[in-house]
């Protein structure tokens, strides 16, 4: 699958003399939905306005559907449709003009079947003669998403979509992102729900102090980096663990009434069968016992956690 965006070696210093980002290679391919993780000042940010050219490098290149984001700033900045963070809108515009007027930005003719479409797509279609400063906070993000679409980018930035958003309208816009993805926008997505990543992702990348850690497909991510926990529902608590049982790291859950074993998936031996023979030797019994795997956000927190040592 080819690379819609290709960022080279890039780094950005301010003139506080504070590095940002440095020597970050990343490239997203056509048509796939890319998650972004990383916690506050890692980055993100910074590397998605260098990629929208609305910070300047410091160093390296960055290239947006085959243009050069700095050389040939117009071609590469009409294929992006940015969702900032912040809610950036004329309040006392209506929902109609507010898209309409941002198509015109870009130069695009009129268009108002397509503008009709992505309203109705987004639940704002009955909305469209509104003020905008009548609209709830929900429908407000869904109308950032209207506008970045309105001149119809082949690439789609989403910071932090559903921030602030309820539970039913985040997945209510999970499924305008896939929709869109079906209609082959390349979704790049920056969130804090990580089950939005494990959701909706086709690969994910890592960025921690300035640096991307790690790109991977969602699904052999899950696989080299998930592990799975076996947990025991002891028939009588326990207050400690019995002597013989420390080597297999075991945790007792606060009202000793469960165990937890985590094992790696990818090695030949579990040390289940060693774990239950001990368990055994040492009087410890069972009523019932279940597998449990790490999700994406077990995985990111250990990441977060490994940079921090």
């Amino acid at each position: 699958m080819p690379a819609i965006i290709s960022v080279i070696d890039v780094s950005k210093t301010y003139a506080s003399g504070f590095t940002a980002l440095h020597g970050v290679d990343l490239d997203i391919n056509e048509g796939e939905i890319f998650a972004l993780l990383g916690p506050n000042g890692a980055g993100k940010t910074t590397l998605i306005n260098i990629i929208c050219g609305i910070v300047n490098a410091s160093f390296g290149s960055v290239s947006v559907a085959g243009h050069d984001n700095v050389t040939e700033f117009r071609a590469a900045r009409s294929a992006i449709g940015l969702v900032p963070q912040e809610l950036t809108l004329d309040m006392f515009e209506s929902v109609w003009a507010t898209v309409n007027f941002s198509r015109g930005l870009f130069g695009k003719p009129k268009n108002h079947a397509y503008v009709e479409k992505i309203l109705r797509q987004l639940s704002l279609w009955d909305k469209k003669d509104s003020r905008i400063l009548s609209l709830s906070g929900g429908m407000k993000r869904r109308l950032l998403i209207a506008k970045a679409l309105a001149h119809e980018p082949r690439i789609l930035f989403l910071d932090e979509p559903t921030a602030g958003v309820d539970v039913e309208l985040r997945r209510g816009m999970w499924d305008v992102i896939s929709g869109m993805r079906a209609d082959g926008v390349t979704i790049i997505l920056t969130t804090h729900y990580i089950e939005e990543a494990e959701l909706m992702a086709d690969r994910v990348g890592v960025i921690l102090k300035g640096g991307i850690v790690l790109v991977e497909r969602k699904d052999e991510l899950m696989r080299k980096l998930g592990r799975k926990m076996l947990v025991l529902d002891l028939q009588s608590p326990l207050v400690t663990l019995p002597a013989g049982l420390d080597a297999h790291n075991l945790v007792l859950s606060p009202d000793g009434k469960h165990l937890t074993y985590t094992f790696d998936t990818k090695s030949e031996r579990t040390g289940i069968t060693a774990l239950l023979n001990d368990l055994r030797s040492a009087g410890v019994t069972f009523s019932d016992l279940r597998t449990e795997e790490s999700s994406l956000e077990d995985i990111f927190v250990d990441l977060v956690k490994k940079a921090a040592q």
